[in-house]
């Protein structure tokens, strides 16, 4: 999962006090380089001359540090460091008359810092800056015609040195906002894909018991002063129904609330359920024949699960839409995979009863198996009825 994290530039990885090191380790070896670029020419004198060199190499080694000392920020306010250090070249290259290169490898680094960790435009301000800034140099130390010729050359390989960082610093920005919006999409696509899943347990459990609970409430209402006993038999199937919902309902919360431990949540149903529905809706008035093939076996949760809810919406669409008594289920056992189909003889697809594919029931079917990678198909029987299959691997 780590892997899929946006990664921040490699020094921001590391604590504060880590990257505080980092910092100061760089502001000494800058030290080191700036006091060794204005001192490798020196050779020490002998005689009288000797301590007033030692106090010369001090005084320069202080003024090193000196200038150095704002790189060891330069990983939390890189903007005002690199400022700093623009406004100690030029003054340099002004009063000394020279040109101090470890300042320009210090400054086309923090560029490409910059590139990598904040906006654009203040990465190119800081580059235009820092060019700008070696111009005036140039200026100031150019000491005639024949130096003038060459201003060409040397702009474009000063130009080339702050833009290659800068390059280098904003394509390490861009690898980061690309994987942040890839995590951004796989995050939209786990919410919409959880959204999807519990709409669907909603519907597969509700919508089957709420079926069942309108037809024994109708027969209840219709039998209730002629057959007494028949209003209650429908009353007591309502009232097992409501419970069984109740129960899966909050089977499906409790999963939810405690998504990180699974193993505290009750099992779902699976097709050990599909004898319980058939008395359900035989109570309901729909006489549900189960045939099971091959040999039965344990099969992945994912499997069963799917196999029931198909089971369960399949059965409740013959209640509620098919018009007859009776259907059949259908459930084959075969090497690495698991057929389901339901098929009853009632009136197809009329206005009553959606056609295949545009209801929730049917179109909720078709998404798990997708996401099972199996195969599913529902429409009218050409002899009449109607037949919903599946082919599940497992």
């Amino acid at each position: 999962m780590d892997r899929d994290l946006p990664r921040a530039p490699w020094p921001m990885r590391f604590p504060s006090a880590v990257r505080s090191a980092l910092s100061w380790c760089a502001a000494a070896l800058f030290a080191l380089v700036l006091f060794l670029s204005t001192t490798y020419r020196m050779s020490p004198p002998f005689g009288l001359l000797r301590p007033v060199f030692v106090v010369g190499l001090g005084v320069r080694a202080a003024l090193a540090v000196a200038l150095a000392l704002p790189a060891g920020w330069s990983l939390r306010r890189p903007e005002r460091v690199l400022g700093v250090l623009l406004a100690e070249s030029a003054a340099v290259a002004l009063l000394l008359g020279e040109q101090a290169w470890p300042f320009h490898l210090a400054t086309d680094g923090l560029i490409g810092w910059l590139a990598a960790v904040r906006p654009r435009r203040v990465a190119a301000l800081s580059a235009a800056a820092s060019f700008g800034v070696w111009l005036v140099e140039e200026v100031s130390t150019m000491g005639g015609a024949e130096q003038f010729s060459d201003f060409a050359s040397t702009a474009a390989a000063a130009a080339a040195g702050i833009a290659i960082p800068w390059a280098v610093g904003n394509s390490v920005r861009q690898q980061r906002r690309y994987r942040e919006a890839l995590r951004a999409h796989a995050a939209d696509r786990a919410i919409a894909a959880e959204r999807l899943r519990i709409a669907r347990e909603l519907h597969d459990v509700v919508a089957h018991s709420i079926g069942v609970i309108a037809i024994q409430s109708g027969a209840a209402r219709l039998v209730l002063d002629v057959e007494p006993a028949g209003a209650r038999r429908a009353l007591d199937a309502i009232e097992a129904t409501s419970r069984e919902t109740l129960a899966g309902l909050r089977r499906m919360l409790v999963s939810l609330r405690r998504a990180g431990d699974p193993s505290d949540a009750a099992p779902p149903a699976g097709l050990e359920a599909v004898d319980r529905l058939a008395e359900t809706m035989a109570q309901a008035g729909v006489e549900v024949q189960v045939r099971r093939l091959g040999q039965p076996r344990p099969l992945p949760p994912e499997i069963d699960l799917a196999a029931f809810r198909i089971v369960q919406e399949s059965v409740t669409n013959v209640l509620r839409h098919a018009g007859v008594g009776r259907c059949e289920v259908r459930i084959d056992y075969r090497e690495g995979e698991l057929d389901v189909e339901v098929v009853d003889e009632g009136c197809g697809s009329p206005p009553g009863r959606r056609a295949p594919g545009t209801g929730y029931g049917i179109s909720g079917m078709r998404e798990r198996v997708a996401l099972l990678h199996g195969r599913f198909s529902a429409g009218a029987r050409p002899g009449g009825g109607f037949r919903v299959a599946a082919r599940l691997p497992a």
